[in-house]
């Protein structure tokens, strides 16, 4: 039976809306349920269609996060710089991977990432120039109402995870937000609110190049319809998703992507066992 067209409107805007929330793009969400709505399509179909619609996600978010002035633009720019190349050998790697590999992979660093969220500690990031540490970049964002937030990052870590981030989040088609927010928060000292506002930013970067990637290569010409439509309706969630961010604290944020990330996680591993 052929799936109605609103139906996917109503799954984008779900997943515009809580992706943008925790700073994801969705794709974690938006992958799952397209390999259980297509259990047919390839990997290379299923991760070229989240790409697209986690670009759109991510740039409509972005504005969003840019009115809130939640946005590190020069760490933003640095970062995409890495994970652009990163994310395009992603895009071209995914038709190595079989179907059943695939679900696993993905199951398990879905879960691996939750369960370092849950145990992680909270963090509160705020450095001076007095004990900014050599080879750092110090960084002084000024947001809405007056607030400030100061911290610290080492560059040359910065790259190299990105670098990282950009060809996994190609590979399995979630944008890598789910992995760039805790690599912002827990090794790159930024504060969560500018982490999810910063990661989307990066996001709409890299999955517009890795789905240069998929039209270029012709995985895009499957779905089209259905791709639209998920695009649409991200576009009307990502703006509810930043302004509720915007009023949940940081831990909440965190709490709430290890939960989803555990959820699908373990869907995924059951799927690949039977």
């Amino acid at each position: 039976m052929e799936i109605p067209l609103v139906f996917f409107i109503v799954i984008g805007f779900a997943v515009g809306l809580y992706g943008t929330l925790i700073g994801a793009g969705g794709g974690f969400v938006l992958v799952p349920l397209l390999l259980i709505l297509f259990p047919s399509q390839s990997p290379e179909i299923i991760t070229g269609i989240s790409l697209a619609v986690v670009f759109f996600n991510a740039l409509s978010g972005s504005v969003t996060y840019a009115r809130m002035k939640r946005i590190d633009y020069k760490s933003g720019l640095l970062f995409s710089s890495a994970t652009v190349p990163g994310a395009i050998l992603g895009a071209l790697s995914t038709k190595y991977i079989p179907h059943h590999w695939f679900n696993v992979t993905f199951g398990l660093l879905l879960l691996a990432i939750a369960i370092y969220l849950f145990i992680s500690p909270e963090r509160t990031p705020s450095t001076t120039k007095a004990d900014t540490p050599q080879g750092h970049i110090q960084c002084r964002i000024a947001g809405p109402n007056g607030a400030i937030h100061t911290f610290s990052y080492d560059p040359r870590l910065g790259i190299v995870l990105s670098l990282a981030v950009g060809y996994l989040s190609s590979l399995l088609g979630i944008g890598g937000g789910i992995i760039h927010v805790p690599v912002l928060v827990n090794f790159l000292n930024f504060p969560v609110h500018i982490a999810t506002a910063t990661s989307h930013f990066i996001l709409a970067v890299t999955a517009f190049a890795a789905t240069v990637v998929h039209v270029w290569t012709g995985t895009l010409q499957h779905e089209v319809g259905y791709t639209l439509c998920l695009a649409v309706g991200v576009l009307f969630g990502a703006p509810v998703g930043a302004w509720l961010s915007n009023r949940l604290h940081g831990k909440w944020i965190i709490r709430g992507l290890a939960l989803a990330l555990v959820l699908v996680g373990v869907r995924l591993l059951v799927m690949a066992t039977t």
